[in-house]
């Protein structure tokens, strides 16, 4: 699939949060949040309880940082933008359209993860260079698998642990399936993708403070919102009521 052909399917991948029916078909009722994959869960919680407090649904767009990143640059009527790296919401005041309230609300850690009965007995990070260990890794570009990448190096195995690489994802979301489903012994996600819901079956394999990378999220209006102030009701939500969600879901706060 093309990185455009992506962009678009990312395009629908909306998740409307609350009752069917509960929005208002004036458009002022109604926000659209591009966010990082890694917030699904803490961000559908956080637009449930902004919609109850306030009575505005939150349409999601979930998806890689980048490539939502790139579907904003081309126009995609987003709201407000929710990031797992610096780095696109730099790329979106770069190319455009510009941001406003841009603020870090999240950090994030990664671990290695893998299957519960860990066929490949995965046990430290350096594990992930022994021969025949099939690893999958978000692609690059994607911030999860530019800080994988950047911890690979940071260990010294950089080069035997991406001969390893048997699949590149467009996001986090998708490391974290091919592990579930055994098409490969390690990946390395953010601590949050184990989830409740996965938990049992997904193993955690902690990597050392001295290379391990801490993600920061940023979140901004987009400047060409057409509901500026709604969108800076959300962002001052995430940052004051949101906080407890996300502790709840495992994120770290922001520095």
């Amino acid at each position: 699939m093309s990185r455009r052909a992506l962009v678009l399917a990312l395009a629908v991948t909306l998740v409307a949060v609350g009752c069917e029916g509960s929005a208002s078909s004036d458009n002022d009722r109604e926000l659209t949040v591009a966010a990082a994959a890694s917030l699904t869960a803490a961000f559908t919680r956080i637009g449930a309880d902004f919609q109850e407090g306030t009575g505005v649904a939150v349409v999601f767009t979930f998806g890689p940082s980048d490539g939502l990143a790139t579907q904003i640059v081309e126009g995609a009527p987003v709201d407000v933008f929710a990031s797992a790296s610096p780095a696109w919401m730099d790329a979106i005041i770069e190319r455009g359209p510009g941001v406003r309230r841009r603020t870090n609300f999240a950090r994030n850690r990664l671990a290695v993860i893998v299957p519960a009965d860990n066929p490949a007995n995965i046990y430290e990070l350096d594990d992930l260079a022994n021969e025949g260990v099939q690893l999958v890794l978000a692609a690059q570009g994607v911030p999860a698998g530019d800080y994988a990448r950047e911890i690979l190096a940071s260990a010294g195995i950089a080069d035997a642990g991406l001969a390893n690489v048997v699949s590149n994802e467009e996001d986090v979301a998708g490391v974290v399936t091919k592990v579930l489903t055994g098409e490969a012994d390690a990946g390395i996600a953010y601590v949050t993708d184990v989830t409740t819901e996965v938990a049992g079956r997904i193993s955690v394999v902690e990597i050392p403070d001295d290379v391990n990378v801490i993600a920061t999220y940023p979140i901004a209006v987009m400047a060409d919102s057409g509901r500026p102030d709604i969108a800076r009701e959300f962002v001052e939500f995430v940052l004051g009521p949101g906080q407890g969600v996300l502790a709840d879901h495992g994120f770290l706060p922001a520095e």
